[in-house]
């Protein structure tokens, strides 16, 4: 399964820890369904109710402040610390 993680990685130009990162963020994310009380079991994500309630504190506690969507900042940040500075010799 690393392989083929590590695989999934170079082909889509990330690092295998963005990949992760990537991959994590999503699963954190609930989604939402038409079915009232049923906002959390339909996601893109192996957990359930109990288990985002859980990460909802785990992320206020650790003061994680961000969700899948800053992904794509991360992104952008890593390609502009990779860029040179432009005015050097």
């Amino acid at each position: 399964m690393v392989k083929v993680l590590k695989g999934l990685a170079e082909f889509e130009g990330l690092t295998f820890g963005q990949l992760l990162e990537k991959i994590v963020l999503h699963s954190f994310e609930p989604l939402p369904t038409d079915a009232p009380g049923d906002e959390v079991e339909s996601c893109a994500s192996p957990f359930g109710k109990r288990a985002h309630a859980a990460v909802v504190d785990l992320k206020r506690i650790y003061g994680m402040d961000f969700d899948v969507h800053a992904y794509r900042q991360f992104a952008d940040d890593v390609a502009a610390a990779e860029e040179p500075e432009s005015g050097t010799p």
